[in-house]
Formats: structure tokens, sequence, C-alpha cells
């Protein structure tokens, strides 16, 4: 029988063979971090932690497939940063990550943060996938920057001529909340209406931090709009519904993507019902080829339903590994040149970039709400 002190040289035998292990394997990964820069505090955390999760089922799958570059295993790891949907704070956030080397950064999920940010992270040679829909967001010459949903001037002109053919009003009044989202998206809104031949009767604003809408909306009333459309999110939206109905303002409230969430029927109830019309960046999930196995995929994975941009940020990962195995690199800029250059099918929509990494064909959907919940009616 061994006694302790023979065995010692033995166990350490096995140490030293485990480490020569896992030093192997960790000598054949390559780690690529993913950067993720969101609202995950807020009025718009439900938001943010929607699109975290679309990257984080994305890394997971990437991971299982094990895609290899410059002879080592891709290990991709999800770093997530609150940026609150405050200008400020996402250039932190921003500064935060190119200082730790992420190189590739899902977000922001708001126009006024994607907008400062984009410059930090082209200083930084890091690849910005966002869905911050102001037209300003692709504007500042940046190259790996890309929109992965459909921009305000289409999402904002469609909801325009939608009331115009489709629900037959003449007269409109808008209301933005005085954000780069909000205002961008309800001047897109105005000139379509315009050149639909539309009236705007009315024009008003408020933040993107009040809930009481009753002086405006009186003010409105008075100029008999037969829709009102609003430029801002969810949380503003439901009591801007509600609000409309006990004042007994007529005709529907129009609105973009932000309001196209689940969240505004579970803020706003029953009075969104027939009431809130909006427009959203994709195609109808459900009848979209790979959609319903998503939505499914998606609910299991975190119990709880997909929202507005999960699958955008799902797909969109996706597309970068593709690349990265492509171009056989995980520099941005190759990755990125790989990008421009190929046409991706995903699950909300086929990506493919022009050169400012707007969508060449972003499609839109047009939703109403039933049973507080929103439902689409036609894809365009």
């Amino acid at each position: 029988m061994k006694t302790k002190a023979s065995m010692v040289p033995f166990i350490g035998g096995i140490g030293l063979v485990a480490l020569a292990i896992a030093g192997q394997a960790s000598a054949q990964e390559q780690v690529v971090k993913i950067g993720h820069s969101g609202p995950l505090s807020g009025p718009n955390a439900f938001a943010g932690k929607d699109n975290e999760n679309g990257v984080r089922l994305a890394i997971e799958e990437l991971n299982a497939k094990k895609l290899s570059v410059g002879g080592k295993t891709l290990k991709f790891e999800l770093v997530s940063e609150d940026d609150q949907c405050d200008a400020k704070t996402g250039v932190s956030v921003a500064q935060k990550f190119v200082d730790d080397g992420v190189k590739f950064v899902m977000g922001p999920y708001c126009s006024g943060v994607a907008i400062p940010a984009s410059r930090i992270y082209s200083d930084g040679g890091t690849m910005v996938s966002t869905v911050g829909t102001n037209p300003k967001v692709t504007q500042g010459g940046y190259k790996n920057l890309y929109r992965i949903i459909a921009s305000d001037n289409q999402i904002g002109s469609s909801m325009a001529v939608y009331a115009a053919k489709e629900l037959k009003v003449k007269k409109v009044g808008v209301i933005d909340d005085r954000t780069a989202f909000g205002q961008g998206l309800a001047e897109e809104f105005t000139k379509e209406a315009q050149k639909q031949g539309l009236t705007v009767v009315g024009k008003e604003f408020t933040t993107d931090k009040a809930v009481d809408f009753t002086a405006i909306l009186t003010n409105m009333k008075a100029k008999a709009p037969e829709a009102i459309f609003f430029g801002g999110y969810a949380p503003q939206a439901a009591p801007m519904a509600r609000q409309m109905k006990q004042l007994a303002v007529p005709g529907k409230l129009l609105g973009g993507d932000t309001v196209c969430s689940p969240a505004t029927g579970k803020l706003g109830g029953d009075a969104v019902n027939d009431l809130v019309y909006c427009a959203q960046g994709g195609s109808i999930l459900e009848k979209a080829q790979s959609g319903p196995a998503f939505k499914e995929k998606f609910k299991k994975r975190f119990n709880a339903d997909a929202d507005a941009y999960a699958a955008s940020y799902y797909d969109q990962v996706l597309f970068i590994g593709e690349s990265m195995k492509k171009a056989n690199s995980i520099d941005p800029d190759k990755v990125g040149a790989q990008l421009y250059k190929d046409t991706y099918k995903g699950v909300a929509a086929t990506y493919s970039y022009d050169d400012k990494g707007n969508m060449k064909q972003a499609p839109i959907t047009v939703f109403t709400f039933k049973n507080a919940a929103p439902v689409p009616i036609a894809s365009y």
C-alpha cells in the first residue's frame, strides 16, 4: 500500500496533465465578445431585455456550431450593458466596450443613443448593428455600422400611406416626444401625409417621461383629426390611448415600431383595441418560413414571447457569425467587407446592406391591437 507521501507525485502528475489539456483546449479556442447596448432599466427595459435575449439565443447557437476561424474554434461571449436609452450613458457604454476590446456590438436600441455613440465605436474600430431608426444614424459616414431594420423614413411614411389608402382619413394630428427617434419619425410621417393629400390639423409635443396627455389631447380634439400620429415609445402611447377614450377624442392613434409592442397592450389594456395602429420593420413572423419555429424556440428558452426586434438581433448575430467563417477572420473590417457583399436569409427579413449600412429591402408590417395584443394586418 502506498503512503500519502508516495502518492503526492502521482496526484501532481495528474494535475499537470489536466493543466496541459486545459491549456491545449484554450489555445485552440478564440474568444469573441459580442456586446449588447440597450435599456435594461427604466420604461423601455422590456425592449432591451428582449433584444439581449435575441443576441443570447444566437450566441448559444453559434457556440453549438463550433465555428472554426484560422484553425481555432470560436467561443462567443455576451457582454451586456445598460445604456438607459440615455445619450450620455450610451457614450460611456461605447467607450467601455472599445476600451475592453469588444469589436462587435448589437444596439443601441434608441436613436438618441446610437447617433452620438456611433462615433466612439467607429474611432475604436468596433462593428455596430443597431435598430436605431432615425435616418441620421447611418448618415455619419461610418463604415461597419448597420441598421438591421427599416428606417424612420420607411416606417413613418408607410404609416401615412396606410392612413390615407386603408383608413381613408383626410385630417391628421401629430404628437412627438422630442427624442431623436420620436421627432424624426413624426417628421417622416408628416412629409408623406402631405404628399398623400392629408391635412395636418395640429402638432403637439410631449416628453418620453410624460404620462398625462390631457392638455394636448384636448387641444387636438378641438381640431377634429380623424387620426393622431404619435412619434414615441410604448410607455407613453398606452396612457395616451386610454386618455383619448376618456376624453372621447375621435379617430385612431397611429405610431411607429416602438408602439407595436406587447407592452402597449399590457400598459393600455382594452383601450388600445382597434384604436392603435402601428408600423414595424420586419415581416409577419407567423407567416415567415422560420418565424413560428423561432417564436417557439424563444419562448421555450426564455419563458417569454419574442417582442419587436428579438428576431432581428438574432438574425444579425448569425449573419455576423457566418461572415466570420466565410472571411476566415474575426477582424471587423474583413467581416464587414463580407457582410456588405453577402445576402442572408433570416427569420425577420433577408439582409443585404447598401454602402451606408441601410437594408436594401426592409419589409414593414402594419399592426393593430386585439385583446390588448398586437396583431399583424399586412406586410409591405
